[in-house]
């Protein structure tokens, strides 16, 4: 073998060992699919997370892809799933659970689970956010974002009524009284003011779902997600109450927006609303008058459903990816960021270490509506989810929305929104 034959192999040798070393030493590489609802700051916020986990393991780098809201998010984690290219990891909807087990894009977590901590993991978490995260015995997922409804109140306008602003109605009777004196007419017998607003649109279905709790339904879909109760008696009562409402005048009888009730709330258009403790940055930050929170006012009982995002970790994917997402999984849910992303956006921080905190403490101690929602979870129920979820979700908050700006009775609304879920869901049950 000649001496240059040796160079050039010694230099190819060397240069695989380069590589080789360089493969050993690379990060592994995660896409991360997110939504926010507010995409500017809240996108910002994650990104700032993302950037903190990166630098804390740089055997991991995460990128972040903001997906727009829950529903783009949805379509477009379907569409990668579809392409042959899933997220790693991706916050979705509690209520998609159903929709990615029938695509086959997601893996159960209680392996990991076990591996890292099993139950005293599983107890720091709330137990109502659970609900949504499990079918049967199996964890498919990581409650994140989570959130329940609760009612804002303008204490200002309360006092200027008459009533006492350290007291919001605790029934739907007191409810009723207190939007009575808190709707404002002008000489003409407009509404300036509406007593309370309740989104029409949006999530239907979610606010819905409250009331029927409030009237005594345990729940809205069984635990298999193939049947729906709809029909039903405290689905018939909470329907009408809703309905007389708008028959007292004191809520609008038109279309409430989702989207935009909380900058109406914050300029003095509706003196309480009800509406996502997501929202609550949102109008501490904008209203120019001392506000409360309070529970869902209660019929037979409070109740109110859970709501908000979970962490999934994707099918098809090498298995060091899977391990890392792990990984981050656990960092994001971990009580310092629990109590982070709360305090940034409002949702509920969803480990009960995360109230040990100091910083935490020192934020709910300036400011308390950011409890109501955690001390509302003993009351809280599964959203609503079953096959083909946003389906059925649709046609429950079409007919309801019917029932609203009364194109259909009540008893017609709930009839046909039980009729249509029923010819969905027939597929998915056992023959």
């Amino acid at each position: 073998m000649t001496r240059r034959v040796c160079v050039v192999l010694m230099t190819v040798v060397l240069a695989l060992l380069l590589w080789a070393a360089g493969r050993a030493g690379a990060a592994v590489e995660l896409k991360f699919f997110y939504p926010v609802s507010v995409s500017g700051p809240l996108a910002k916020v994650m990104d700032g997370l993302v950037t903190d986990f990166n630098n804390a393991h740089p055997g991991t780098r995460v990128t972040p892809v903001f997906a727009g809201g829950y529903d783009e998010a949805m379509a477009k984690t379907q569409a990668a799933v579809l392409g042959g290219v899933p997220p790693d990891v991706a916050v979705l909807l509690s209520t998609d659970l159903f929709t990615l087990l029938d695509m086959g894009a997601i893996i159960p977590l209680d392996g990991f689970i076990d591996r890292s901590g099993g139950e005293r993991f599983r107890q720091d978490f709330f137990e109502a956010f659970w609900l949504n995260a499990r079918v049967g015995r199996t964890t498919y997922s990581i409650p994140f974002q989570r959130s329940t409804i609760i009612l804002y109140f303008n204490k200002d306008a309360f006092e200027r009524a008459g009533l006492d602003p350290a007291a919001p109605p605790r029934t739907w009777a007191e409810l009723e009284v207190d939007a009575e004196r808190l709707t404002q007419r002008d000489a003409s017998g407009e509404v300036t003011r509406w007593g309370v607003g309740i989104p029409t649109t949006g999530f239907t279905y979610w606010l819905f779902q409250g009331f029927a709790a409030e009237a005594g339904a345990r729940r809205l879909a069984n635990d298999d997600g193939t049947e729906v109760f709809f029909d039903t008696p405290p689905a018939h009562r909470a329907l009408n109450f809703w309905l007389r409402l708008q028959d007292l005048k004191v809520e609008p009888g038109n279309v409430t927006d989702w989207g935009t009730l909380p900058a109406q709330f914050v300029a003095g258009k509706f003196a309480m609303i009800y509406h996502s403790t997501g929202s609550l940055t949102f109008v501490r930050n904008n209203a120019g008058f001392a506000f409360g929170t309070a529970f869902m006012p209660a019929d037979t009982r409070y109740g109110t459903p859970t709501g908000g995002g979970n962490l999934y970790i994707f099918k098809n994917i090498p298995a060091e990816r899977t391990t890392a997402a792990w990984e981050f999984v656990q960092w994001m849910t971990a009580p310092q960021q629990a109590a982070r992303w709360s305090q940034a956006s409002g949702y509920v921080a969803v480990r009960r270490s995360a109230f040990n905190i100091r910083l935490y403490q020192d934020y709910t101690a300036r400011f308390p509506q950011a409890l109501v929602a955690r001390d509302q979870l003993p009351y809280a129920q599964a959203e609503l989810s079953s096959h083909n979820s946003a389906q059925v979700q649709k046609v429950l908050s079409d007919n309801l929305q019917s029932a609203l700006t009364r194109a259909k009775t009540a008893d017609q609304a709930l009839a046909a929104a039980q009729q249509q879920a029923d010819q969905i869901l027939s597929q998915f049950r056992k023959k």
